[in-house]
């Protein structure tokens, strides 16, 4: 009875841990969020602080920005407007875009490569 309890145990705690490290797949048809990389409707309004965990960013003009970020939010946001920009020490942008009524921030390494944060 003991092994079988320590067991179930062992095999809850796994699926666990596992299932911890999986992140969804990013969804580039969707509106941007405030929170992560294209991912879902909901945009949350762009009032979060530029001080990130990875830094702190700082405003930069949008003709400052690689073409390679702005060709990807075309790509992945034809409609989308950018409204502001920052960078970090670590040449990763946030960018404050609008679409169409909703507004939210996206986050992209200076490769064009979209971050989750």
């Amino acid at each position: 009875m003991k092994k079988l309890i320590l067991s179930a145990a062992i095999v809850l705690g796994s699926l666990t841990t596992m299932s911890a490290q999986e992140t969804p797949a990013q969804d580039q048809n969707s509106a941007p969020t405030e929170q992560t990389t294209p991912a879902t409707d909901q945009a949350a309004p762009a009032t979060e602080q530029a001080t990130q965990t990875t830094g702190v960013y700082n405003e930069v003009k949008s003709e400052e920005v690689p073409a390679a970020v702005t060709e990807s939010l075309k790509k992945a946001y034809p409609d989308a407007e950018l409204t502001k920009a920052y960078v970090n020490d670590k040449k990763e942008y946030k960018l404050e875009v609008k679409l169409g009524d909703k507004e939210g921030a996206l986050y992209a390494d200076e490769t064009g490569k979209w971050i989750q944060k």
